[in-house]
């Protein structure tokens, strides 16, 4: 067993935590929602009234957070982790977010006596619920030894791909391919749809066929073929429009700051600044496919 403490209580980190509690590891939680450390404490972890006192026994820090801004301020700021966990813990942040503020913070906390992973997920909510994460770790061999028998509890596989860094690396392109999948999809089940043919065919083809992906066949955005996608669920949110849309805007400040050509994703990212201006942000990506169609 295993003394962590959870910064970060959200979609994400609500169910990290209970799996990490089912494992039977103590668990210690913070989040600035009172609503979210009561839920925390009604799963059987401990919720702390201060990020202070969540950290200060613990042998291991995760970290579950929207933005880098919010990652520094937790980790360097007054106050923060870096600060106030006992020496020696380890650390691991799972956020997405971009890698200079991963360098940054893992410098810091080296420099403080921390050892430091970054460990951002793929899987969204429905992985997160499942216990079946996908984690891309980036650090030291020995970050990476040290991280995963706590991630285990979380998920099904885990990479250590490079050194810190590189896993925000690996995440932001992964989540690249997949919104510039969605749009792609959108566009080809509108369409299909505008040329008569059936959704349900279409997508039972097309799963068996060239152009299948894991958008396609976890997430097809038509109602109606797949039932367990958002799309049957008025589009409730596994991923929202909000979420894409920064992970696209990374994508471009990653490309950016590569001097990396990356057209469509551009363009994936104006489409899904155009979801969410137009009000639908809080929906799951997918419902993109209504905006491209017109539905």
């Amino acid at each position: 067993m295993t003394s962590i403490a959870f910064i970060g209580l959200g979609n994400m980190g609500a169910p990290m935590c209970r799996h990490l509690i089912k494992a039977g590891h103590s668990v210690s939680g913070f989040d600035q929602s009172a609503e979210k450390r009561h839920a925390l404490a009604e799963m059987g972890g401990r919720a702390a009234d201060t990020l202070q006192d969540a950290v200060a026994s613990a042998a291991c820090v995760m970290t579950m957070l929207p933005t880098g801004r919010h990652v520094r301020e937790v980790y360097e700021g007054p106050g923060g982790v870096l600060e106030h966990a006992p020496g020696g813990a380890l650390l691991i942040d799972s956020s997405t977010i971009d890698v200079e503020s991963a360098r940054a913070v893992s410098t810091a906390a080296g420099a403080a006596g921390f050892t430091m992973v970054d460990a951002p997920v793929s899987g969204a909510v429905p992985a997160a619920e499942a216990g079946r994460l996908t984690f891309m770790v980036g650090g030291t061999a020995e970050g990476y030894a040290r991280a995963v028998p706590v991630l285990e509890a979380m998920g099904h596989r885990f990479f250590h791909v490079g050194e810190i860094g590189a896993g925000q690396a690996l995440k932001i392109c992964n989540n690249m391919m997949t919104g510039i999948s969605m749009v792609a999809i959108s566009e080809v089940f509108t369409l299909a749809g505008q040329l008569g043919l059936d959704m349900k065919t279409v997508y039972d083809v097309m799963v068996g066929s060239s152009g299948n992906c894991w958008a396609l066949e976890h997430y097809c955005p038509v109602p109606g073929p797949l039932p367990s996608s958002p799309a049957n669920r008025d589009y409730a949110p596994g991923f929202t429009g909000h979420m894409m849309l920064k992970d696209m805007r990374l994508s471009q400040q990653a490309a950016a700051n590569a001097s990396a050509a990356t057209p469509l994703a551009g363009a994936a990212a104006a489409v899904y600044q155009m979801l969410v201006a137009n009000g639908h942000g809080d929906r799951d990506f997918s419902y993109v496919f209504k905006m491209i169609s017109g539905r």
